[in-house]
């Protein structure tokens, strides 16, 4: 009997160290999809400036297409993988979605702003993308206490940068 203890056991933390790494790594691999739009975004950015600043909304409209088509690849890759089975792994996940559905709104913003037909159509538009962006601290919190949340429940940390 006793050496049926120490086994259960040992089978006991390797399930719950192998919970923990697979949490860890669902995490790492959000954090990659998110730094992998980096390069993108910050280019889109200084285009879509200059853009405007031409009033080429024409070209305004294909910068946000095209972010928002990379932006919701990576979307449907989270949408897509299921989430792991550990603590707040469903919650974790749909914090990722939501994240990066607003990413993706962004740029469907600039997209339609591009896009419109009347100065007052453009003006509305804008308008909603100052709404949004009015949004971005919440929603950047409400990822980061996910994911922190997430790190605890299943025993590791979460660099801040």
């Amino acid at each position: 009997m006793l050496r049926k203890i120490p086994f259960a056991v040992i089978l006991l933390i390797s399930l719950a160290a192998c919970k923990s790494k697979t949490a860890f790594n669902y995490s790492q691999d959000f954090v990659k999809k998110e730094q992998s739009l980096l390069p993108d975004l910050l280019s889109t950015g200084t285009k879509v400036s200059k853009y405007m600043a031409r009033e080429q909304y024409d070209s305004v409209a294909a910068a946000g297409e095209r972010m928002e088509k990379i932006i919701d690849a990576k979307l449907q890759e989270i949408k897509n993988q299921p989430a792991p089975d550990v603590k707040e792994g469903e919650n974790f996940k749909a914090a990722g979605v939501k994240y990066f559905s607003y990413m993706k709104s962004i740029y469907t913003s600039y997209k339609k702003i591009g896009n419109a037909k009347t100065t007052e159509e453009r003006n509305e538009e804008m308008n909603k993308l100052k709404q949004l962006t009015y949004q971005r601290v919440s929603v950047l919190q409400n990822m980061q206490a996910a994911q922190r949340e997430y790190a605890k429940a299943n025993g590791f940390r979460v660099e801040n940068k």
